[in-house]
């Protein structure tokens, strides 16, 4: 038996001496092991050096390399306090290669699996500044838009990340504000609504909760879409802007939302003086007065008084 054994030695050293020297590169004999073993696919003899050899595929770019060992360690080392880190650096690894959703869900874990890590700021400071990206429209991440069939409607989820993973942290105020902002912006006004008003509710006290009541008053301004049919919605947020001047007199946004304020009185004067030529137009001159009425002592700075008084004059003498 031990010649057989000694045969089939010799058989794989003639095999190694013969074979480019390439070879000698790819496998080690390991008298510890009592084996030949690939260096590519060893781990090293500690979390830590094997993390600090993956970081170096890292800094030099060779990120194939780098996800390999950084895998490598999470594999032999899970309980390892470089785990969390190596974790971390697969999320920043996507990030480079501008594989944005990806390094989300990669960040996550870190969150998820290491919860004791110290490294949940960092986790939440990527996650929302790759959200960011995305509302900004600077990220083109084609598997983002693959993995959400076309549509952009999980960039408040990212958001929703960053809340959940630091509730009370720097960036949670702003994520829930920029969760509102991202439906307005879509058209989703009670969408936006809600979340400007839970960033109210949530954050009374940050410096996004005076915008967010701005942006309200602005979802309110969007939804009254057709004069005549609105007065109530258009009535809501004329008053949110006005409520907001009232109590930001200094704040940039108040300059708009003054404009605003003029805009939406000119939709409700333009409402009151509609429903005055439908009543008109049905011989019912009393009804029609009183709209037209409305016009001229309410909203006397509207481009509508003027042509509301030439209305009135032409109300039959009769009509009380």
């Amino acid at each position: 038996m031990k010649i057989k054994h000694f045969s089939i030695y010799l058989v794989v050293a003639a095999v190694l001496l013969a074979a480019p020297a390439q070879v000698y590169a790819f496998w080690i004999w390991t008298p510890e092991s009592g084996q030949w073993i690939n260096p590519k696919y060893a781990v090293k003899p500690s979390p830590a050096e094997q993390l600090s050899y993956a970081d170096e595929f890292f800094r030099i770019k060779k990120y194939e390399d780098a996800m390999r060992e950084y895998r490598k360690l999470l594999k032999h080392y899970p309980k390892a306090r470089e785990a969390a880190q190596a974790q971390f650096n697969i999320g920043r690894l996507w990030e480079s290669l501008k594989k944005y959703w990806r390094a989300v869900g990669e960040y996550q874990k870190v969150v998820d699996r290491y919860p004791f890590s110290d490294l949940g700021p960092q986790v939440v400071e990527r996650q929302y500044a790759i959200a960011d990206l995305f509302l900004e429209g600077k990220a083109k991440d084609q598997e983002f838009a693959r993995s959400i069939l076309g549509t952009d409607y999980q960039i408040p989820d990212v958001f929703l990340k960053v809340i959940k993973n630091d509730p009370y942290g720097p960036d949670a105020p702003a994520s829930q504000y920029k969760i509102g902002l991202f439906y307005l912006e879509k058209g989703d006004y009670q969408q936006a609504r809600d979340a400007f008003e839970k960033t109210v509710s949530d954050y009374p006290d940050s410096k996004w909760a005076d915008s967010a009541r701005y942006q309200i008053a602005v979802a309110d301004a969007k939804r009254s879409v057709g004069a005549q049919y609105d007065q109530k919605t258009t009535t809501i947020a004329v008053a949110g802007f006005e409520d907001y001047v009232k109590t930001n007199p200094e704040s940039e946004l108040s300059s708009g939302a003054k404009a605003q304020i003029h805009k939406l009185k000119d939709k409700e004067a333009e409402n009151n003086f509609v429903i005055g030529d439908f009543y008109a137009k049905h011989k019912k001159f009393k009804s029609a007065k009183l709209y037209w009425q409305i016009v001229v002592d309410k909203y006397a700075d509207t481009s509508w008084a003027v042509p509301a008084a030439a209305k009135l004059k032409t109300i039959p003498g009769d009509v009380p």
